[in-house]
């Protein structure tokens, strides 16, 4: 199964929890990403792409298993910090 995912990765597990909460509420996850994430991915808006079994930290992969096509994660701890995730596609 490929899964495709954008996300916000921060080192602060309060302005992460901030941070879902925003984006449960309709915030725009591109801009919050652009604004607030560490990650290189924020240029893209968090997207990360296409992704498969074993490409991601396990923390991090099982969030997105968890997760429906245009859902918000709560935060996920992984060794590169904390993040908020919004499932953006699966396919088989």
């Amino acid at each position: 199964m490929q899964m495709r995912a954008s996300h916000i990765l921060v080192k602060d597990r309060a302005l992460a929890q901030e941070l879902v909460k925003k984006a449960k509420q309709g915030a725009d996850f591109g801009t919050l990403a652009r604004e607030h994430s560490t990650c290189p991915s924020k240029s893209s808006g968090g997207d990360l792409g296409w992704f498969g079994p074993g490409q991601m930290v396990a923390p991090f992969e099982n969030a997105c298993k968890a997760l429906g096509v245009g859902s918000i994660s709560d935060v996920v701890q992984t060794q590169f910090g904390f993040h908020v995730i919004k499932m953006t596609g699966r396919k088989d």
